[in-house]
C-alpha cells in the first residue's frame, strides 16, 4: 500500500491543495474527506486485503502514523471509528486487534434474542437442509446477484436447553461459499459466522435488519413444538462484508415464550 504523500501532521482536518488531491487519488475518495477518514479507508483497505488477518495484532498508532505520514491523533480518530464499528478491538496494554467472529463477545453480535432469566448462552443447533440452488429472483435481489445464480441454501433449528426456539433459512452466494456442505456445517462447532471467516475468508461486518410479527405456518409450527398461529417475531437480515458487499441473507422465526429481542441503543 502506497502512504499517503508527506505533510505537516494534522489533527484530522480536511487536507487541502495536491496533498488532498493525491491522498483521495491513493485511497479512492473524494478530494474534501476529512484526513482521519482517508486513514481509516486505507485501514480498511489492509484488512479487506487480508494484509492483517482476523484475530491478529494491527501495527501501532505510532507505526501507522510513520506509514502514512501524519499524527498519531489522526491515526487514532481513525482506529477510534474503526473500534465503534467492531473492525478492530482495543485491548489495554496488548494493542489493537483484527475483530474476528471467533471471538466469545462476537457471539452475541448478530444473535439478539435473550432468555427472560439467567444468562444468554448458545444455542445447539439442527441442520435440517443444506443444498445449492439457483437464486429466487428475490433472494437474488437481496444478494445482488443475477436471477438464476448459485446460492447455499441452508435451513436449520436452534434449540435452547432442548426446547426449539429459533427456525432460521439462510441463502449464501454460491460463488462465495462453493463446498459448504451439511456435513461440514455438522462437523463445526463454532459460530457459523466464525465458519464463514476462517474457512471462506468471508467475515460479516454489519447487517441490516427488518423485524415483524407473524403467526406460525403449519411446517414452522411443528418443527416448533407450537400450535399453528403462535405468535412469532420473523426476522430478515441482510449481512454485508467490507466494501457493502451483500453475502448473506438471513430469515429466522423466534419464538418468545422465554425470550425477547434485545438491541441496546446508543
Amino acid at each position: 500500500m502506497n502512504p499517503l504523500p508527506s505533510h505537516p501532521p494534522g489533527d484530522g482536518s480536511t487536507p487541502n491543495g495536491a496533498a488532498g488531491s493525491t491522498a483521495a487519488a491513493a485511497g479512492n475518495l473524494p478530494t474534501f474527506s476529512p484526513l482521519y477518514q482517508q486513514i481509516k479507508a486505507l485501514i480498511t483497505q489492509s484488512l479487506q486485503s487480508g494484509e492483517w488477518k482476523p484475530g491478529e495484532l494491527i501495527p501501532s498508532e505510532v507505526e501507522l502514523a510513520a506509514r502514512f505520514k501524519v499524527s498519531q491523533g489522526t491515526v487514532r480518530k481513525a482506529i477510534d471509528e474503526l473500534a465503534a464499528e467492531n473492525l478492530v478491538m482495543r485491548r489495554q496494554g496488548k494493542g489493537t486487534f483484527v475483530s474476528t467472529h471467533h471471538e466469545e463477545r462476537a457471539h452475541f453480535r448478530f444473535l439478539r434474542l435473550m432468555p427472560d432469566t439467567g444468562v444468554p448462552h448458545h444455542p445447539d443447533n439442527r441442520i435440517l437442509d443444506v443444498r445449492r440452488q439457483s437464486a429466487p429472483a428475490e433472494v437474488a435481489q437481496l444478494l445482488s446477484l443475477k436471477s438464476g445464480d448459485a446460492v447455499i441454501y441452508i435451513k436449520r433449528l436452534m434449540s435452547f436447553d432442548g426446547a426449539p426456539t429459533i427456525l432460521e433459512e439462510l441463502w449464501l452466494p454460491g460463488a462465495i461459499f462453493k463446498g459448504l456442505t451439511a456435513e461440514r456445517l455438522d462437523q463445526y462447532k463454532g459460530p457459523m459466522y466464525g465458519l464463514f471467516e476462517s474457512e471462506f475468508g468471508t467475515r460479516m461486518i454489519r447487517a441490516s435488519e427488518k423485524i415483524r410479527a407473524v403467526g406460525a405456518d403449519p411446517a414452522a409450527a411443528e418443527l416448533l413444538g407450537v400450535a399453528e398461529g403462535t405468535p412469532l417475531l420473523c426476522a430478515e437480515r441482510v449481512s454485508f462484508t467490507y466494501g457493502d458487499k451483500a453475502v448473506e441473507l438471513r430469515r429466522g422465526l423466534y419464538l418468545t415464550a422465554h425470550h425477547h429481542y434485545q438491541n441496546d441503543l446508543s
